[in-house]
């Protein structure tokens, strides 16, 4: 197939399961209503590049990347190039090629090729990926909390580089080639190795049970889950990254399929076993996802809506966590103005806080906030059970967002990265608030 077809073919396969659902169902917004997060998302990508030669915040300096860049959102916020931020949001179409192309080769030449031990005491594997990469030298920091190399990795954020961006990085390489028909790439050698070999090796880094390849983390042993939460502290079979790894066990599986290699059948293998585990594991009575079997093992709203969003159950689990989901819904534990909480509030570890071991107070950034990144999830989730549930919720992300739309000047800033309902906002111009519900609400049908 040529690479304009292979574009062709998956650009469509969002709309023709699309135009499936509208012949079923009731529509989930307006043609209006996601026309404007389109344009808004557009806006606030295009806000968060940063060109060869242009300087960030924060005094680290300018791009010499060599290319474009793009920042976890637009403004002084978080002035290096994250990974996850980036790799939740090429999906949107709005990121050429050529700038894919340079994040995935630039994440690429980062990858740790030697295990090392940080001066706080944390453990660099082979194959890990960066946290983030600062671009006036293009230094990978592995682990959250600082923009120093020499100083980074203490245990407060976890003794091992955070498990996702090894599967993001899987994910980054992945929409390229589907989208461009590039498989050229994969024998790109970088520091030594083919591009293909360090996604495998990638793959492989996260700790997880030979038995069933989930995720783990012991106390003393630990890594972040999932960026968005890297300050909780989560141990045990844990269920969030598992479920990127059941993704990224496909898309690798799909790439070896390309290249007529027989390992196909060994990643897909992967993901069966995956799928087959994570309800036995990780749901409770309710039908919701639990983030771990340790530390923090709550009922998890983010995992439950994307286990659904990516197939990672069979249906009959699906059916389940939906239903959950929307009886948390319609009892007003997991939303507020269509932004979604980690934790139902009925399920708080206590009165001090919402997960069981954080460094954040409650109702605070990831320990309580409400965050427009997993609405789309949500949505889609709830769908599958009650379409005009998940109209509700979507009407009430979008409201938000015009109510508050930094477009708007003077005080405005939506979308934030999360806020609570006593005032409390963080981070304005944040990318994946709208990215991500993007990206999820295009599947469903519109009116």
């Amino acid at each position: 197939m040529t690479p304009i077809l292979y574009k062709i073919v998956f650009c469509l396969m969002g709309f023709v399961l699309a135009s499936s659902l509208k012949a079923q169902q009731p529509p989930v917004m307006t043609k209006a209503d996601r026309s404007f997060l389109e344009k808004l998302t557009k806006d606030i990508l295009d806000s968060s590049k940063v060109y060869p030669g242009q300087s960030v915040s924060g005094g680290l300096g300018i791009n010499n990347t060599g290319g474009v860049i793009i920042k976890p959102g637009a403004g002084d916020m978080y002035p290096s190039f994250w990974i996850r931020d980036y790799a939740m949001s090429i999906e949107t179409g709005f990121i050429p090629p050529a700038e894919q192309k340079h994040m995935l080769l630039l994440t690429a030449n980062t990858q740790c090729d030697q295990s090392w031990i940080t001066k706080g005491g944390s453990l660099v594997p082979l194959g890990s990926i960066a946290d983030h990469i600062l671009v006036n030298d293009s230094k990978p920091i592995y682990f959250p909390g600082t923009y120093s190399y020499e100083d980074q990795g203490t245990p407060r954020w976890g003794t091992l580089p955070p498990y996702c961006d090894q599967f993001f990085f899987v994910h980054m390489a992945y929409y390229y080639v589907k989208t461009t028909g590039d498989l050229s790439i994969l024998s790109t050698v970088i520091n030594g190795k083919k591009l293909l070999d360090r996604l495998k090796l990638a793959f492989h880094t996260p700790p997880s049970n030979e038995s069933n390849h989930i995720v783990l983390a012991t106390k003393e042993m630990r890594g972040v889950d999932f960026g968005f939460r890297d300050a909780i502290e989560i141990t045990g079979l844990l269920c969030y990254p598992t479920i990127l790894k059941y993704r990224a066990a496909l898309e690798l599986s799909e790439i070896m399929a390309m290249l007529k290699f027989e390992e196909a059948s060994r990643y897909k293998e992967i993901a069966n076993m995956i799928k087959e585990n994570l309800h036995q594991i990780f749901m409770n009575e309710e039908g919701m996802l639990l983030a771990s079997t340790g530390q923090s093992n709550q009922p998890d709203i983010w995992s439950t809506a994307l286990a659904i969003y990516y197939e990672a159950m069979e249906e009959e689990y699906v059916s389940r966590a939906s239903k959950a989901l929307c009886e948390a819904y319609k009892a007003g534990e997991i939303s507020y103005k269509g932004n979604i909480r980690h934790v139902p509030t009925n399920a708080d570890y206590d009165k001090n806080t919402a997960w069981e071991v954080t460094t954040v107070p409650k109702n605070s950034y990831q320990n309580g906030a409400y965050w427009g990144t997993p609405t789309g999830w949500v949505c889609y989730a709830i769908y599958k059970t009650d379409p005009n549930l998940a109209a509700r919720l979507a009407q009430e992300f979008i409201q938000d967002l015009k109510e508050n739309d930094y477009r708007k000047g003077g005080q405005y800033g939506a979308p934030y990265e999360c806020f609570n309902k006593e005032g409390y906002q963080q981070n304005p111009l944040y990318l994946t608030t709208v990215s991500c519900p993007l990206i999820s609400l295009r599947i469903l049908p519109i009116e």
